[in-house]
């Protein structure tokens, strides 16, 4: 579709979200992680992913949205943005859809309320309300560079054993 984008759906709580189809590696299951101490509760810990240690973020958890429960059909979304593979933790994956540029409102100005930092925009899909997350701030972020450096010292670590 011309002048359209593809967003991969999922869902925090009762919300769905997108992210941009081309950030998207591969959907897994959620793992057993390693965690790293002294991170702050939302950084579950990280993954050996065939040699590369990812770093696993719980959004349910950043975005205080939802229980964050771990089960069989919890499912992690590895993505690569800035450089990094980084896996998200979301109650579940919906489906790739494509948003026509005219059905993507900018957020609400909602002032100090809400952080609308990481939300690119409102998206519209058959009456549905769709939070399309910009996954690059969200993982360039001051609170994740601590992901950024975790990652590191494990490799680190990982490669002097």
């Amino acid at each position: 579709m011309e002048g359209s984008s593809e967003y991969l759906t999922f869902t925090l709580g009762s919300e769905s979200y997108g992210i941009d189809i081309l950030k998207v590696q591969e959907i897994r299951g959620y793992d057993c992680v390693t965690r790293i101490a002294n991170t702050p509760s939302f950084i579950k810990g990280v993954i050996n992913l065939r040699g590369v240690i990812v770093p696993i973020v719980d959004l349910r958890i950043k975005f205080n949205v939802g229980e964050a429960t771990y089960h069989e059909f919890t499912v992690v979304i590895i993505i690569n943005v800035l450089g990094k593979v980084v896996g998200i933790v979301v109650d579940g994956v919906s489906d790739v859809v494509a948003l026509p540029a005219q059905s993507i409102k900018p957020p609400p100005e909602l002032g100090a309320a809400l952080d609308t930092r990481y939300i690119t925009g409102l998206g519209t899909l058959n009456d549905e309300m769709l939070i399309l997350v910009d996954i690059e701030k969200l993982i360039g972020s001051e609170d994740l560079q601590i992901v950024e450096q975790s990652a590191d010292n494990t490799q680190k670590e990982v490669v002097n054993i």
